[in-house]
């Protein structure tokens, strides 16, 4: 959520950033609504004041043994008044509220101006592809089908489309990888492992933006006020929502595995095959909570643990920096990983590094006080893929395929899989 005094204060600055992601985005409805709530509030201050002025008055003329039922009348008037304005001002500070939810965050300075993403920047490419295969390489839906990989046609079956069966080697590799990605995180890069709920209220939604923007997108519990997680970045977020925590806390380095739940209700027809945008999906999530000072280097590092992932397992990947048009809803600068995939002969998104600010923060009312200091300030929260694991998946069995079929293990899987070094019939 947007700073409410920083609008007030620099409303110009503020919509100009706002138009580097969309031109139809403004901060003036929250203003308006700004103005007419203080006109109100002040309102309301000078009717108690005229109230209380009155009050001693009566006070005084009752000491006096003088009749004050007019005057009380008076009173009692004012008193319907100020009711009847309290009332008012309570609906503007919810539409306040639920405007500024509806926001997005202000991309930060150095975030790349673009249209489409087709704007996006290349930082830098690694391991960069090259064709040597002697055969046609399949897709990674082909090759998992053929060594009994996946079950996508019972996945269907037993729940629907975009949901998959892995069985045998497959669910084997799967496991390998998020034990890959949890024991890198939290032996050589410092973070701390945790298994959070797979369901989370509405407030921890809203504190991290998935909602109200994205309630299409998400699996509601119809009975109760529980959502499924799209990502684990809601709950590691919101653990501590509404806390005070102490500088010396900070930072606070997070992993956890999780399933992630997704309607995918905006991207019908795209990726209808395979592992790449599917309902349910596995997910190793690094977050950082941090001082503002620190902010930057942070998300610096975080996107350095997550392409330690890919250096590792020898994939050709690329670092691009998302431009304005093509930012997440919270964010106010991303890097993504995306990884080759030789069949569609493109990079796919297989992580995003994104760097909130205090948007996240204001919404989860997530602070930390300093040494000395009188105020409390916001956090700066950080997140990013460590990594998505189908993906992973997919890419390792598209890069990693031998022309008999087979898919050769990366080295730094094997001991996962006793030293194997083919994943075969």
């Amino acid at each position: 959520m947007l700073d409410i005094k920083e609008i007030r204060e620099n409303p110009e600055k503020i919509n100009e950033l706002l138009k580097r992601r969309d031109e139809s985005l403004a901060v003036d409805s929250v203003i308006d609504i700004d103005k007419e709530r203080r006109a109100l509030q002040g309102q309301v201050d000078e009717l108690r004041s005229q109230r209380k002025k009155i009050s001693q008055e009566i006070g005084n003329l009752k000491k006096q043994g003088q009749d004050t039922s007019e005057i009380e009348k008076q009173v009692k008037g004012i008193g319907e008044q100020i009711k009847q304005l309290e009332e008012k001002e309570k609906e503007l500070v919810e539409a306040q509220k639920m405007a500024l939810l509806n926001i997005p965050n202000i991309p930060a300075e150095d975030t790349p101006i673009g249209k489409t993403e087709d704007d996006n920047v290349v930082l830098k490419t690694v391991n960069e592809p090259i064709n040597y295969y002697s055969f046609e390489p399949k897709a990674h839906w082909d090759v998992a089908t053929n060594l009994g990989l996946l079950d996508f046609e019972r996945g269907v079956k037993i729940s629907e489309s975009r949901f998959t069966i892995y069985k045998g080697t497959g669910a084997r590799l799967e496991r390998a990888l998020i034990n890959f990605f949890l024991d890198l995180h939290t032996q050589e890069h410092c973070y701390t492992e945790v298994l959070p709920p797979f369901l989370v209220n509405s407030a921890a939604m809203t504190g991290t933006g998935q909602l109200p923007k994205f309630k299409n997108d998400m699996y509601k519990c119809e009975e109760e006020d529980l959502f499924l997680i799209p990502t684990a970045e809601v709950p590691l977020t919101n653990i501590y929502m509404d806390e005070i925590l102490k500088e010396d806390q900070l930072p606070i380095y997070m992993t956890a595995y999780t399933p992630c739940f997704r309607r995918e209700a905006g991207s019908a027809g795209k990726d209808t095959r395979g592992l790449i945008r599917q309902h349910q999906f596995n997910k190793v999530e690094l977050v950082k909570l941090c001082t503002a000072e620190n902010s930057e280097e942070e998300h610096e590092k975080l996107a350095d643990d997550a392409e330690k992932v890919l250096d590792l397992l020898e994939l050709p990947y690329r670092r691009i920096q998302l431009c304005t048009a093509d930012l997440g809803f919270s964010a106010r600068k991303c890097y993504d990983l995306e990884v080759w995939m030789p069949s569609s002969n493109s990079y796919r998104e297989i992580s995003s590094c994104s760097n909130f600010g205090d948007y996240q923060a204001r919404r989860a009312n997530l602070k930390y006080k300093a040494k000395g200091a009188k105020k409390s300030e916001f956090v700066h929260t950080i997140n990013g893929s460590g990594l998505a694991v189908g993906r992973t998946f997919a890419a390792i069995l598209e890069n990693y395929q031998q022309e008999n079929g087979s898919v050769l293990i990366p080295k730094i899987l094997r001991k996962y899989f006793n030293g194997d070094k083919y994943i075969k019939w």
